[in-house]
């Protein structure tokens, strides 16, 4: 009779098996543009928009504790550096995009130094007035179209690829690239000591102080972080777009709201609940967009119906009833046959 053996490990067989599947699944999502067509793959690409939105929003909100109602800002902000980078600079837009990213941090650690010295409701308040300032000041630029906005002129977009097709192709796997650097990028980041540092702050942040966690230091990172890869998702939105103006690129519907209600619907604090938001988010959307004010109301009532019956959201209430994590980030102990331990 093998005797049983205890060993500590991070991964699990769902974990196992999602990775297999995510694979296949990468695959296939790559070779989109041989087997879907062009409404589909715009589809698609504003899924994989929202999903990295998403996610971010969830690190900065869920794991270091900063609820913004302002991360338009850096969407918008990544936009207009794409089409001033473009325009002005004739940088080619791949590279630009690349380019809103690092001017994103730029810009955001002043935006950090100032609105970090808020706390709590005063603190969300605060991101959505810097969002504010953000679009009253592109409305001033008329080089940029102002208050009504401009379009990316036909040339940069041509720069893209010689055929329509092929621009839609790039623009289908630039999306989908930003979507899965994006998870990628979080869940690295969970995993490392950084990480483990933000999962101490947000399950108590007077403990993790007293730990030595420099607690200020890791959520200015996060937030540094969360603004230049937003930034770079904003840019993506508007090459999709080919048009841009304050009240589009600033909007706190499209680009906050939304977010939040597909993190909230998902599963706060966890990884794989903004990619289960966001797939509900789309399949209510689909359905019932042609519902006009009805859709909304209904967006409202699931919302409402998820937080009162899985205050977790749906992928907290899974994990819970099952034990399943697709993303494991920390570790457990598992009993294993002696023999094979050996």
């Amino acid at each position: 009779m093998s005797a049983k053996a205890s060993q500590v490990t991070r991964t699990t067989n769902a974990a196992r098996a999602a990775a297999v599947l995510g694979v296949i699944a990468l695959v296939i999502l790559i070779a989109a543009p041989w087997w879907a067509g062009r409404a589909d793959m715009r589809l698609m690409s504003e899924l994989f928009l929202y999903m990295a939105l998403a996610s971010l929003w969830n690190l900065m909100a869920g794991y270091a504790g900063l609820v913004s109602v302002g991360q338009q800002a850096y969407v918008g902000f990544g936009g207009y550096m794409l089409f001033a980078l473009t325009i002005f600079a004739g940088l080619h837009p791949v590279f630009a995009i690349a380019a809103a990213a690092v001017l994103g941090a730029a810009i955001s650690v002043p935006v950090a130094a100032l609105i970090f010295r808020l706390r709590g409701a005063y603190f969300a308040i605060g991101t959505w007035v810097i969002a504010e300032v953000f679009r009253l000041g592109f409305a001033q630029v008329s080089a940029l179209g102002g208050g009504s906005g401009s379009s990316l002129p036909v040339g940069i977009v041509k720069s893209l690829a010689a055929s329509r097709s092929g621009r839609e192709s790039l623009s289908y796997w630039l999306a989908l690239g930003a979507a899965l650097l994006v998870v990628v990028v979080i869940y690295g980041f969970l995993r490392s000591r950084k990480g483990l540092a933000l999962t101490a702050i947000r399950d108590n942040e007077l403990a993790a102080g007293s730990l030595g966690i420099d607690v200020w230091r890791t959520k200015f990172l996060v937030y540094v972080v969360v603004s230049a890869l937003t930034a770079m998702i904003g840019a993506l939105i508007f090459l999709q777009k080919l048009r841009i103006s304050p009240d589009a690129a600033f909007s706190v519907n499209d680009w906050t709201a939304f977010v939040i209600f597909i993190v909230v619907i998902g599963g706060i604090g966890t990884i794989e609940g903004p990619i289960i938001g966001t797939l509900i988010f789309f399949l209510l959307r689909e359905t019932l967009a042609d519902l006009g004010t009805i859709y909304l109301m209904v967006l409202g009532l699931v919302a409402i119906v998820v937080m009162l019956k899985a205050p977790k959201g749906v992928w907290g209430f899974v994990r819970e009833r099952f034990d399943v994590q697709l993303f494991p980030l920390g570790y457990r102990v598992v009993q294993v046959d002696g023999d094979k331990g050996a």
